[in-house]
């Protein structure tokens, strides 16, 4: 049977709240709402493909049935930051009533960590101004960067990266409904590729199930672009053995052979490195060291090159001491 040609996380997307994966807490808190029929401002925050935007979603349609199209609506802040959005759009939804039997709409608001500081502002006036009709959800990545004046009217609710567990169960059943196999080696490929983001995880296991029915952890990792984790043991141990000609070449192949970005290098690297239980700490400090200088002087702009060898001569100087 071959993949189906629809976009996975589309097709998979929770409905309702009973069907989110990985949050059962949130959920439970969530649904207390429903059964109440009274609901707060909300702030969602927490790393990507977590369930943030499912929750909302599925917290709409199970509070206003069959009218939640018309009185849910979302934003997303990344599209439009300034303070138009908030005077224009978002204050036109919420000054207008709910339809049906809802006594109040949801604004769903999404990566609102990206409103300027004055749009901000303005949309608390207009939280303030507004409540009676309609309440707020906001979703952010970071809530650092929202305004304490507005998280202190929103109920906070943090989710966190999901399990592998989680992810491997929501992958056999995915894999048991398309008629796919998964080999055992590939769940543990999936889980290390996505980093607890579902969203990663559905969009991996399509791409290697569109090329195999058989879902193996070469065509996760091919798929993915992502180096396996016994390529990124070995570049380590060639540097800190101080063999910088081998190390040099296993780093040319992962990025010109097999397209590996620097930063997603950099990034699996870290995860090693600190992962690890054998290196000495002084040595893991030092590491992570080099790591963010190289991270920071290629968000600079500097040559990509030039700045991942320049990481493993150093790993190779510290390796050496």
């Amino acid at each position: 049977m071959e993949a189906s040609p629809e976009i996975w996380i589309e097709k998979y997307r929770p409905k309702n709240l009973s069907e989110v994966v990985g949050q059962q807490d949130v959920v439970e808190r969530l649904r207390s709402y429903v059964t109440t029929k009274a609901l707060p401002h909300l702030l969602f925050t927490g790393p990507a493909g977590v369930g943030k935007t499912t929750c909302a979603v599925a917290l709409a349609r199970e509070m206003f049935g069959s009218t939640w199209s018309m009185n849910f609506r979302e934003l997303n802040a990344s599209d439009e930051r300034g303070i138009d959005v908030v005077r224009t759009q978002i204050k036109q939804f919420a000054r207008t009533a709910p339809l049906g039997d809802a006594t109040f709409k949801i604004l769903f608001l999404d990566e609102a960590d990206a409103l300027t500081q004055d749009a901000q502002a303005a949309l608390r006036r207009t939280m303030e101004n507004y409540a009676e009709t309609c309440r707020f959800v906001l979703s952010c990545n970071y809530s650092s960067k929202i305004i304490d004046p507005i998280q202190s009217r929103c109920a906070i609710y943090r989710f966190r990266p999901l399990t592998d567990e989680a992810i491997c169960e929501e992958m056999a059943r995915i894999a048991k409904i398309e008629g796919i196999t998964i080999d055992e080696k590939a769940y543990n490929a999936i889980t290390y590729v996505s980093l607890g983001d579902m969203r990663k995880a559905i969009n991996a296991l399509q791409g290697a199930a569109i090329v195999s029915n058989i879902v193996t952890a070469e065509n996760v990792f091919a798929i993915t672009s992502n180096a396996k984790p016994e390529e990124i043991t070995g570049l380590l141990k060639w540097c800190l053995e101080g063999d910088f000609e081998t190390a040099e070449r296993m780093l040319r192949t992962l990025m010109y052979d097999k397209g590996i970005a620097p930063n997603e290098l950099l990034n699996q690297l870290y995860r090693e490195i600190s992962r690890s239980e054998t290196l000495d700490r002084r040595l893991k400090v030092d590491l992570i060291d080099h790591l963010g200088e190289t991270d920071f002087r290629l968000s600079e702009g500097a040559d990509a090159d030039i700045q991942m060898d320049a990481m493993l001569a150093r790993f190779v100087r510290s390796g050496m001491k």
